[in-house]
């Protein structure tokens, strides 16, 4: 079994090997690259994707981020397009190949039948004297100088390229597009980073009960009232007017300091300068309030008037956090 010295020298080095492969790609980043970022602006197509083995999945990883930012994209597997696939292929396509050498046999065979086929054909490669590249009408150059495995044979370093060089492309297109974060919203409505984006605080109000209780209360009625809406704060009230809030450790906080509580009202509790948000902003904003002012709930209103509260379990319910 391998010492701990020799498997952390061995993960530092596959590190400093990748990473200096892509900070070599900077030299690669030339004319072409413009070339391909315009001519996937000015299309009315999509772009199609594809490669074969570890390219493959790497293909799939782009097209992902280019259809999560705008840009409408397909994957194609290399081996399956000559058995059918490049029927999706249509006139206004662009496609963008990925190969390490450029000269699998998948790839010769695709590589000219794409070019009969008229689309503008982009290769993504690391051998520029390959077939690909003679086919290809732009390169994005992903040449590596070796691979990270010690036999210079299972793809890491290369592929790594090919993910950053095609992380460059997206960022470059997501910018030239001015998409923004109601259009990322808009292609990400499920799980935590849609709602980070979209959920506002009123919706999560509304699922909630709407505590309150008049400045004359007594602190035992307070402490029901917060005790039966589990949100740890009751809203004081009077005329439809917010006049404070009194949370749970305001009581705390009471009953250390007295021991004769009679006379005590939620007037002489409460907070009279509550923690508020609009229930039309982002319930990412009701967090960095919460976090910003060590609370647990925040008061939501619509103008001037209560509309609930939101709390902290809330957030984190709905993955906020």
């Amino acid at each position: 079994m391998k010492s701990k010295k020799s498997i952390i020298e061995t993960a530092i080095s596959t590190l400093k090997l990748e990473s200096e492969a892509i900070l070599n790609l900077l030299q690669y980043i030339n004319d072409d690259f413009v070339k391909v970022v315009h001519a996937i602006l000015e299309s009315n197509g999509r772009v199609i994707v594809t490669g074969i083995g570890k390219s493959a999945i790497i293909a799939q990883k782009i097209v992902a981020t280019f259809n999560s930012t705008g840009t409408p994209a397909i994957f194609m597997h290399a081996a399956d397009a000559v058995h059918g696939d490049l029927g999706m292929i249509q006139k206004d396509d662009i496609v963008i190949c990925l190969s390490k050498s450029g000269n699998t046999p998948e790839i010769k065979l695709l590589a000219p039948l794409l070019k009969q086929s008229g689309n503008l054909l982009i290769g993504m490669l690391g051998s520029l004297d390959s077939d690909l590249a003679k086919q290809a009408d732009l390169i994005l150059n992903t040449t590596v100088n070796k691979e990270a495995c010690p036999h210079n044979l299972a793809p890491t370093t290369s592929t790594t390229a090919q993910l950053a060089m095609g992380d460059a492309l997206a960022i470059c297109l997501l910018e030239a597009r001015e998409f923004n974060t109601d259009d990322f919203a808009r292609y990400h409505p499920g799980g935590s980073l849609g709602k980070r984006l979209y959920l506002k605080v009123g919706d999560l109000a509304a699922k909630n009960e709407k505590p309150t209780i008049s400045p004359s209360a007594a602190v035992k009625d307070v402490i029901i009232e917060i005790s039966k809406n589990r949100l740890g704060a009751v809203v004081v009230i009077a005329d439809e007017k917010i006049l404070g809030i009194i949370t749970d450790g305001d009581i705390r906080r009471m009953l250390e300091k007295h021991t004769n509580i009679e006379n005590i009202t939620a007037a002489d509790l409460m907070n009279t300068n509550p923690k508020q948000i609009d229930k039309d902003e982002l319930a990412l904003l009701a967090l960095e309030l919460i976090k910003t002012n060590n609370i647990t709930q925040l008061l939501v209103t619509t103008g001037d008037t209560y509309y609930g509260m939101v709390h902290l379990h809330d957030l984190l319910q709905e993955g906020i956090i």
